[in-house]
């Protein structure tokens, strides 16, 4: 077991005995690589990483049993598609100490048939809940090592907006547009994850992906795109206009920068999440078009895209240094365009560190 995997262990361990948690269960995916750097094959068969106060164990289908043990020395439970998995749980829970654990946390993203047949292999009395007072809590604040990886990713995003630019031209479409976004991508060794290309009204759709609506003089675009590269995220909205923009669009846009600009300063350790929600939105608001601001401020950012902290008007989560979140506040006018500007960010003590070097301002083609 590597020395980051003991460390994070431990660290949940922590967190477990302060909730009084007597088992965390995992499955493949975006937890288990957080605490072990890997996971193995998901699919339909129950595979689960158990965690109790002193031991872990695997249920592990037998198919992936030996690929697996390349990557861990933690002790399996395997078990076959002629025998089935409920006995190779009912022996891992006993193994750690585990069988009857009063309160379990779920991994929220496991298959719910997963989760199901953990529960019917603990006592009716159990409780229950998933991961953001356990593991969730870890996840949210990044280390060194995070870090260095969303900013890698964040530079790789950089330039991929910035040869979006030099390529956007009146007459090509939307479609030919994401397919330069996921060019770049690819030519750094990073996997294309989403590109947004919205041109004209089609801006005014906040998911809008690309279609072949042919790009025109006087459209402002929407360019939202991200990829992934050794294991981590990008994430970036910048806007474009093809000659000028079209009418009122210069207002918009300061009315939207000055909203991410609020919650910049908004955004300070201790403070609650919805504060910096709030801050964004009431610019807005306060120049007529709070109507026009349809999601949330942000969105936490790791191994997932989108991860806790949630920048909402609802969120009580209190920020902590360390933690990596968006600050998209955006404007969506229906039949005209919309404007986002996107910023991903880590907390520092005394603020917010902007991940991305690429200025706000409306890049303008010359046509």
């Amino acid at each position: 077991m590597s020395s980051r995997t003991e460390q994070r262990l431990a660290a949940l361990r922590t967190l477990m005995k302060e909730t009084g948690t007597g088992l965390v269960a995992i499955a493949p995916g975006s937890h288990m690589d957080w605490v072990l750097g890997f996971h193995p094959h998901p699919d339909e068969r129950p595979c689960l990483l158990l965690i109790a106060p002193e031991k872990q164990a695997f249920l592990m289908p037998a198919l992936n049993a030996e690929g697996t043990r390349e990557h861990t020395d933690i002790v399996f439970f395997n078990w076959s598609d002629d025998i089935g998995p409920v006995a190779a749980l009912d022996e891992a829970l006993n193994a750690i100490g585990a069988s009857a654990p009063g309160h379990v946390a779920l991994d929220e993203t496991m298959r719910a048939d997963f989760a199901l047949l953990l529960l019917d292999a603990l006592p009716p009395e159990t409780t229950r809940a998933f991961t953001p007072e356990t593991l969730g809590r870890l996840r949210m604040k990044k280390d060194a090592g995070e870090y260095a990886l969303l900013k890698m990713n964040a530079s790789i995003a950089d330039r991929a907006i910035q040869t979006v630019f030099s390529k956007i031209r009146a007459g090509m479409t939307e479609n030919q547009l994401a397919a330069e976004i996921r060019a770049h991508f690819l030519s750094e060794g990073a996997a294309p994850a989403f590109w947004i290309v919205g041109s004209g009204p089609n801006g005014a759709f906040p998911h809008h992906s690309a279609s072949d609506r042919v790009i025109a003089e006087g459209d402002a675009i929407v360019i939202d795109i991200g990829g992934r590269s050794q294991g981590f995220p990008s994430d970036i909205t910048r806007m474009a206009a093809v000659g000028l923009p079209p009418e009122g669009y210069g207002e918009i846009h300061t009315i939207v920068e000055k909203a991410v600009q609020a919650a910049l300063k908004a955004a300070r350790p201790g403070v609650p999440a919805r504060q910096v929600d709030e801050a964004a939105r009431k610019v807005i608001a306060d120049a007529g078009y709070g109507e026009y601001f349809v999601h949330r401020t942000g969105h936490g950012m790791g191994i997932d895209g989108h991860e806790p902290p949630y920048i909402t008007a609802t969120s009580d989560t209190v920020l902590e240094e360390g933690m990596v979140f968006s600050i998209e506040p955006g404007i969506y006018l229906p039949g005209r365009f919309g404007i986002r500007l996107e910023e991903i960010v880590i907390l520092r003590a005394d603020g917010p560190e902007i991940l991305s070097d690429l200025p706000r301002a409306v890049h303008i083609v010359q046509s």
